[in-house]
C-alpha cells in the first residue's frame, strides 16, 4: 500500500520515535511491502519552522530521508486542484495541501492529527 506522511510522522520516524508513533503507525511505516512517501510540502514546512526556531531537526534531513528508504514526491498541479473539494475544517494551509496531495494520489494520509482526520470522515 502507499502511504504519505504527515509531516509530524515524518520527523518522528526520522528519530525513531516509537512511542509517539505508535505501535499502528510504526508497523505501517516499518512493513517493507509499504511504500511511505514524503512530500515536498513537509520539507517546505520542516525548513520554515526549523529557520523560525520552532523545530530542531538535523542539517542532514535530506540525506536521512534516502536512507530511510521513503520516496519524495514533488507538488503537482493537479494536486493543488483537490484543495476546491476540501471542507474548510481548519486553517493550516500545510495540512490542507498534505490532504489535498493525499487525495489526488489516492495515497493514505499518515496522521494523528484529528483535525486532518476530520476530512476522511467525509
Amino acid at each position: 500500500m502507499m502511504y504519505l506522511l504527515d509531516t509530524h510522522v515524518v520527523i518522528w520516524a526520522m528519530a525513531d520515535d516509537k512511542a509517539k508513533l505508535g505501535k499502528r503507525l510504526y508497523d505501517i511505516i516499518t512493513d517493507a511491502t509499504n511504500v511511505c512517501y514524503v512530500s515536498a510540502i513537509s520539507l517546505w514546512e520542516i525548513e520554515i519552522k526549523t529557520s523560525l526556531g520552532r523545530l530542531d531537526v538535523p542539517d542532514d534531513i535530506m540525506s536521512a530521508l534516502k536512507l530511510s528508504g521513503f520516496k519524495c514526491i514533488n507538488l503537482e498541479p493537479s494536486h493543488i486542484k483537490e484543495l476546491r473539494k476540501l471542507p474548510n475544517h481548519h486553517k493550516d494551509p500545510f495540512d490542507r495541501m498534505l490532504i489535498a496531495q493525499a487525495d489526488a494520489t489516492s495515497m493514505q494520509l499518515l496522521t494523528v492529527n484529528s483535525d486532518i482526520q476530520k476530512y476522511f470522515k467525509r
